[in-house]
Order: structure tokens, then sequence, then C-alpha cells
């Protein structure tokens, strides 16, 4: 049974505005999962109805088969939320936020759990300093450690890495990883696609509230990237050979280079046979260059595909 179930989700505000067309989504236990969209896509709508903040127009939630809103404490108690915006008391200390926020929970006191969380997060120098005292990475770094101090099943990281420095952002993805190793399941939302890219297991895309794409990561690169390849000439070519025709390939102006692009699954042929094929029909390689599309790449198409 997947960890997290959603099911003919819809929010639509009393304004009007549809937020989210229907959602059906399921999380496996363990898995990172990264939700990407553009600014006002409903990520962070429907992060809000999973974890019980924002009430759904339709559909339902469950969170290891606790239904969000009549199990609301036991189903919350499973969940870690890091938002995006600052929500921490600045007049306090990191250890008493962080350690409340594990008591809000029903936690009993577990000093040697919070000092091993605020460790990892490189906080424990910094755990008798007030949150005023702190810069944004570090208070970033409050807001994750405070999200796993009830030890949650699920991990939701919104934006977790948004105006940090690259740095914390690698440190971030060391600890994400370490939290999957433990069996803890990430679900993501960002804007830096490399992330995703990185860590997911599996993509979700979501657009003007509607999830237009579930995939697994190396799937989705495979069915839906592109291969460019680019061949330097010794000498340039005022026409393409027919030999060479069902390569598709197109000339450059100055006739030096020829380039074509391989979809989906097919991939390319290999180097060692197009340098055979070019030989027959007697042109010089000089330089052959092979470019892969990323998933920003993909990401983007199928936005403005769905504009």
């Amino acid at each position: 049974m997947p960890i997290l179930s959603v099911t003919g989700l819809s929010k639509t505000y009393a304004s009007g505005h549809q937020a989210l067309k229907t959602i059906d989504l399921e999380i496996n236990k363990g898995e990172i999962f990264a939700l990407l969209g553009p600014n006002g896509a409903g990520k962070t709508t429907l992060i809000g109805i999973i974890c019980g903040l924002v009430g759904p127009s339709t559909g339902t939630v469950t969170v290891d088969g606790l239904d969000i809103r009549s199990d609301y404490r036991a189903a919350r108690a499973r969940i870690g939320l890091v938002p995006q915006e600052m929500t921490i008391d600045v007049f306090e200390t990191v250890w008493d936020t962080v350690s409340f926020s594990r008591g809000l929970f029903g936690k009993p006191k577990n000093p040697e759990f919070v000092e091993q969380v605020l460790r990892d997060l490189s906080l424990w120098d910094k755990r008798k300093s007030k949150l005023r005292e702190l810069s944004g990475g570090m208070k970033r770094r409050v807001l994750i450690a405070k999200a796993l101090a009830h030890e949650p099943d699920i991990v939701f990281l919104d934006e977790p890495t948004a105006g940090v420095d690259v740095e914390l952002r690698r440190e971030m993805w060391d600890m994400v990883n370490g939290l999957r190793a433990r069996g803890v399941t990430i679900i993501l939302t960002t804007h830096y696609i490399e992330e995703a890219e990185e860590m997911a297991d599996r993509i979700g895309v979501i657009n003007k509230g509607e999830l237009i794409l579930i995939e697994e990561k190396h799937a989705l690169l495979a069915k839906l990237g592109s291969t460019t390849v680019t061949v330097g000439l010794s000498e340039a070519t005022a026409t393409i050979p027919e030999s060479l025709s069902g390569l598709g390939l197109t000339a450059s102006e100055d006739g030096l280079t020829l380039s074509y692009v391989s979809h989906g699954e097919s991939g390319t042929i290999g180097i060692a046979d197009l340098v055979r094929q070019f030989d027959r029909a007697g042109i010089a390689i000089k330089t052959i260059d092979m470019k892969r599309s990323s998933l920003e790449d993909i990401f983007v198409d199928l936005v403005e595909d769905k504009a």
C-alpha cells in the first residue's frame, strides 16, 4: 500500500480561482518524488491540502492509511513539512525551537535525537543562539530540523534551497539521501531542476492546477529526451550525400558542420557506425559533439505544450 494516496483532489477558492483540478497521486514508502511546476501551478496548494493546512473542495488524502481530515492528528504526526516561508520565533534558541516542535507532535523528550538532528544539519554549534542571530541559510536549516524533530515518515521540502548557497544545497542533498536510506519518504518541490535530476526517483509535473505527467526519472529522460549530434567537417560540403539522407542531417551555412537530432528511446547510432557512414560517403570528420537533453529541457517543453 502506498504511504501517501491522493484521490480526486481539487481546490477552488471562494474567488472562483481553481487552484487544483482533479489530482490523483500515489507515493511509495522510501521514494524521493519531485514535484515540478512554474509559479502558480498549484504545488504549494497541493502540499497544503496533504498536510491538512488547506481544505480541499473535493477528494481525499490518506497518509499511511489515515485520512488527513478525519484522522488529522495521527496523520499529521507522520508528516514533516519544511515550508517556503520562515515560520519561526526569532527570539527562541535553536535548541528550544527544535525541541518544542518535537513535543508539539506528542513525542517524548529525546535530547540525543535532537542533538543528532542538529549535528546532521551543522547546527550543533548554534544550539544556544537565538534565531534572530542566524543567517538566512542557518534559519533554513532550523526549519528542516523542526520538520525532522518528531521523526516523521514523510518529509515535504517546499522549495527548500530557494535563496541558499551552493554549499548548503549540496549538504541538503546529502541529508535527503541519508533520510531515504532510513526509509523516510521525501516529496520535493523545487525551481532548481538539477535537484530533481540529481535526487528524484520519480517526477511529477504540475501546470495550471493539473498534474500533466508522472514518470520514473530515467524513463522520462529516455522517452521525452533528445540527443543532438554535431559533426565538424575537415572541409566544407555544399550538399549532403544521398547515402547519409537517412540521418536527417542539417548543414550549417558555411558547410563545415552537419547535425541531426534523435528523439525518445531510439537513441543515436553508435559513433563507430557514424564514422564509417561518413567515411563511405567520402566526408572527412574533424570533430563529433553529442548533447543530450536535460530534465530542464523536457520540463520546459512539457509546460509550453500545455500553455
